[in-house]
Protein backbone atom coordinates (compact mmCIF):
# COMPACT_ATOMS: atom_id res chain seq x y z
CA UNK A 1 0.00 0.00 0.00
CA UNK A 2 2.86 2.37 0.78
CA UNK A 3 4.35 1.88 -2.70
CA UNK A 4 0.99 2.48 -4.39
CA UNK A 5 0.43 5.66 -2.39
CA UNK A 6 3.93 6.81 -3.30
CA UNK A 7 3.24 6.31 -7.01
CA UNK A 8 0.00 8.28 -6.76
CA UNK A 9 1.85 11.06 -4.93
CA UNK A 10 4.59 11.23 -7.55
CA UNK A 11 1.98 11.31 -10.31
CA UNK A 12 0.11 14.13 -8.63
CA UNK A 13 3.32 16.15 -8.23
CA UNK A 14 4.14 15.71 -11.92
CA UNK A 15 0.68 16.89 -12.96
CA UNK A 16 1.01 19.99 -10.81
CA UNK A 17 4.47 20.70 -12.25
CA UNK A 18 3.22 20.35 -15.83
CA UNK A 19 0.35 22.71 -15.10
CA UNK A 20 2.72 25.28 -13.66
CA UNK A 21 5.31 24.94 -16.45
CA UNK A 22 3.44 23.80 -19.58
CA UNK A 23 5.37 22.25 -22.43
CA UNK A 24 5.05 24.09 -25.73
CA UNK A 25 1.84 22.80 -27.25
CA UNK A 26 1.69 21.38 -30.76
CA UNK A 27 -0.49 24.30 -31.85
CA UNK A 28 1.87 26.91 -30.42
CA UNK A 29 4.96 25.28 -31.81
CA UNK A 30 3.66 24.19 -35.22
CA UNK A 31 5.81 25.49 -38.07
CA UNK A 32 4.50 28.69 -39.62
CA UNK A 33 7.73 30.20 -40.98
CA UNK A 34 10.70 28.92 -42.94
CA UNK A 35 13.32 29.74 -45.54
CA UNK A 36 12.96 27.61 -48.62
CA UNK A 37 15.51 24.80 -48.66
CA UNK A 38 15.59 25.13 -52.45
CA UNK A 39 14.36 27.61 -55.02
CA UNK A 40 12.58 26.71 -58.26
CA UNK A 41 16.03 26.72 -59.87
CA UNK A 42 15.41 29.47 -62.43
CA UNK A 43 17.02 32.38 -60.62
CA UNK A 44 14.53 35.02 -59.52
CA UNK A 45 11.93 33.76 -61.98
CA UNK A 46 9.60 32.27 -59.41
CA UNK A 47 6.53 32.25 -61.63
CA UNK A 48 5.28 35.45 -60.03
CA UNK A 49 3.66 35.53 -56.62
CA UNK A 50 1.41 32.57 -57.43
CA UNK A 51 4.40 30.45 -58.37
CA UNK A 52 6.30 31.46 -55.23
CA UNK A 53 3.29 30.75 -53.00
CA UNK A 54 2.90 27.37 -54.66
CA UNK A 55 6.57 26.59 -54.03
CA UNK A 56 6.12 27.43 -50.34
CA UNK A 57 3.08 25.15 -50.18
CA UNK A 58 4.91 22.30 -51.92
CA UNK A 59 7.86 22.42 -49.53
CA UNK A 60 5.58 22.73 -46.50
CA UNK A 61 3.53 19.73 -47.67
CA UNK A 62 6.68 17.64 -48.04
CA UNK A 63 7.70 18.64 -44.51
CA UNK A 64 4.33 17.61 -43.04
CA UNK A 65 2.96 21.15 -42.66
CA UNK A 66 0.64 21.28 -45.63
CA UNK A 67 -2.56 22.00 -43.75
CA UNK A 68 -2.02 25.77 -43.91
CA UNK A 69 -2.16 28.57 -46.45
CA UNK A 70 1.41 29.60 -47.24
CA UNK A 71 2.54 32.89 -48.78
CA UNK A 72 5.98 33.96 -49.91
CA UNK A 73 7.38 37.10 -48.29
CA UNK A 74 7.74 39.04 -51.54
CA UNK A 75 6.74 42.51 -52.65
CA UNK A 76 5.79 43.49 -56.20
CA UNK A 77 5.78 46.87 -57.93
CA UNK A 78 3.85 48.77 -60.58
CA UNK A 79 0.08 48.76 -60.99
CA UNK A 80 -1.39 46.34 -58.47
CA UNK A 81 1.90 46.12 -56.59
CA UNK A 82 1.72 44.60 -53.12
CA UNK A 83 3.72 44.83 -49.90
CA UNK A 84 5.32 41.67 -48.54
CA UNK A 85 4.23 42.61 -45.02
CA UNK A 86 0.59 42.57 -46.11
CA UNK A 87 0.77 39.02 -47.46
CA UNK A 88 1.84 37.05 -44.41
CA UNK A 89 -0.99 37.19 -41.87
CA UNK A 90 -0.75 38.56 -38.35
CA UNK A 91 1.49 36.07 -36.53
CA UNK A 92 2.85 34.74 -34.30
CA UNK A 93 5.25 32.65 -36.38
CA UNK A 94 7.34 29.65 -35.33
CA UNK A 95 10.16 27.86 -37.08
CA UNK A 96 10.38 24.11 -37.69
CA UNK A 97 11.76 23.57 -34.18
CA UNK A 98 8.81 25.36 -32.54
CA UNK A 99 10.80 28.50 -31.69
CA UNK A 100 8.86 31.75 -32.05
CA UNK A 101 10.65 34.12 -34.42
CA UNK A 102 8.16 37.00 -34.19
CA UNK A 103 4.87 37.68 -32.43
CA UNK A 104 3.35 40.01 -35.01
CA UNK A 105 4.07 42.09 -38.11
CA UNK A 106 5.47 45.07 -36.20
CA UNK A 107 7.87 42.94 -34.16
CA UNK A 108 8.96 41.21 -37.34
CA UNK A 109 9.96 44.51 -38.94
CA UNK A 110 10.89 46.88 -36.12
CA UNK A 111 12.36 44.65 -33.42
CA UNK A 112 13.12 41.41 -35.29
CA UNK A 113 15.50 40.25 -32.55
CA UNK A 114 14.13 36.73 -32.95
CA UNK A 115 15.45 36.49 -36.50
CA UNK A 116 18.95 35.03 -36.49
CA UNK A 117 20.86 32.50 -38.53
CA UNK A 118 20.08 29.95 -35.80
CA UNK A 119 16.32 30.57 -35.82
CA UNK A 120 15.65 31.21 -39.51
CA UNK A 121 15.57 27.56 -40.50
CA UNK A 122 14.43 25.76 -43.62
CA UNK A 123 11.19 23.76 -43.68
CA UNK A 124 13.35 20.72 -42.86
CA UNK A 125 14.52 22.34 -39.62
CA UNK A 126 18.01 22.84 -41.04
CA UNK A 127 20.21 25.91 -40.81
CA UNK A 128 20.72 27.74 -44.09
CA UNK A 129 24.27 28.57 -45.17
CA UNK A 130 25.45 32.02 -44.13
CA UNK A 131 28.36 34.30 -44.97
CA UNK A 132 30.82 32.17 -42.99
CA UNK A 133 29.82 28.99 -44.85
CA UNK A 134 30.82 27.59 -48.23
CA UNK A 135 28.94 28.30 -50.38
CA UNK A 136 27.49 31.49 -48.96
CA UNK A 137 23.69 31.48 -49.50
CA UNK A 138 22.56 34.21 -47.13
CA UNK A 139 20.87 36.43 -49.76
CA UNK A 140 17.12 35.87 -49.41
CA UNK A 141 14.81 37.30 -52.08
CA UNK A 142 12.27 39.85 -50.80
CA UNK A 143 11.90 42.81 -53.16
CA UNK A 144 11.11 44.84 -50.07
CA UNK A 145 12.17 47.83 -48.03
CA UNK A 146 13.08 47.62 -44.33
CA UNK A 147 9.46 48.01 -43.23
CA UNK A 148 8.27 45.29 -45.59
CA UNK A 149 6.74 47.64 -48.16
CA UNK A 150 7.31 47.70 -51.90
CA UNK A 151 9.58 50.13 -53.72
CA UNK A 152 7.94 53.04 -55.56
CA UNK A 153 11.00 54.62 -57.23
CA UNK A 154 10.35 53.08 -60.63
CA UNK A 155 13.47 50.90 -60.49
CA UNK A 156 13.43 47.12 -60.72
CA UNK A 157 13.79 45.61 -57.26
CA UNK A 158 11.77 42.44 -57.95
CA UNK A 159 13.28 40.97 -61.14
CA UNK A 160 10.20 41.88 -63.13
CA UNK A 161 7.84 40.95 -60.31
CA UNK A 162 9.52 37.55 -59.99
CA UNK A 163 9.34 36.58 -63.64
CA UNK A 164 12.88 37.37 -64.86
CA UNK A 165 15.93 35.11 -64.90
CA UNK A 166 18.06 37.59 -66.82
CA UNK A 167 18.22 41.37 -66.68
CA UNK A 168 17.08 43.26 -63.59
CA UNK A 169 17.70 43.13 -59.87
CA UNK A 170 16.02 41.85 -56.74
CA UNK A 171 16.24 43.33 -53.27
CA UNK A 172 17.52 40.70 -50.84
CA UNK A 173 17.96 40.36 -47.11
CA UNK A 174 20.66 38.58 -45.09
CA UNK A 175 19.19 35.85 -42.95
CA UNK A 176 22.43 35.71 -40.93
CA UNK A 177 22.26 39.48 -40.36
CA UNK A 178 25.81 40.15 -41.60
CA UNK A 179 27.79 40.85 -44.76
CA UNK A 180 27.97 43.66 -47.28
CA UNK A 181 25.42 46.06 -48.67
CA UNK A 182 23.70 49.28 -47.63
CA UNK A 183 22.05 47.63 -44.59
CA UNK A 184 24.10 44.47 -44.08
CA UNK A 185 22.33 43.43 -40.87
CA UNK A 186 18.87 43.53 -42.43
CA UNK A 187 17.02 40.24 -42.80
CA UNK A 188 14.84 41.64 -45.59
CA UNK A 189 16.52 44.67 -47.23
CA UNK A 190 20.32 44.44 -47.33
CA UNK A 191 21.06 45.21 -51.01
CA UNK A 192 20.14 44.50 -54.59
CA UNK A 193 21.19 41.40 -56.50
CA UNK A 194 23.46 41.26 -59.56
CA UNK A 195 20.88 40.58 -62.27
CA UNK A 196 18.30 37.81 -61.91
CA UNK A 197 19.77 34.55 -63.22
CA UNK A 198 20.63 31.61 -61.00
CA UNK A 199 24.38 32.06 -61.46
CA UNK A 200 24.00 35.80 -60.84
CA UNK A 201 22.25 35.18 -57.53
CA UNK A 202 24.88 32.65 -56.53
CA UNK A 203 27.70 35.06 -57.42
CA UNK A 204 26.43 37.61 -54.92
CA UNK A 205 25.84 35.15 -52.08
CA UNK A 206 22.42 33.67 -52.76
CA UNK A 207 20.69 30.71 -54.31
CA UNK A 208 17.16 31.86 -55.09
CA UNK A 209 15.80 31.21 -51.60
CA UNK A 210 12.91 33.18 -50.08
CA UNK A 211 10.87 33.35 -46.89
CA UNK A 212 7.55 31.54 -46.45
CA UNK A 213 4.90 32.40 -43.85
CA UNK A 214 1.67 30.63 -42.91
CA UNK A 215 -1.16 33.15 -42.97
CA UNK A 216 -3.60 31.02 -40.93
Amino acid sequence: MTMIRMRFLVGAIMLVALAAFPILSQEEGEMSFFITSMGPGDGANLGGLDGADGHCAMLAQAAGAGGKTWHAYLSTTGGGGVNARDRIGSGPWHNAKGVQVAANVDELHYSNVGLTKETQLSEKGEMVNGRSDDPNQHDILTGSQLDGTRFTDGEDHTCGNWTSNGEGSAQVGHHDRTGGGAVASSWNAAHGSRNCGQTDLQATGGNGYFYCFAID
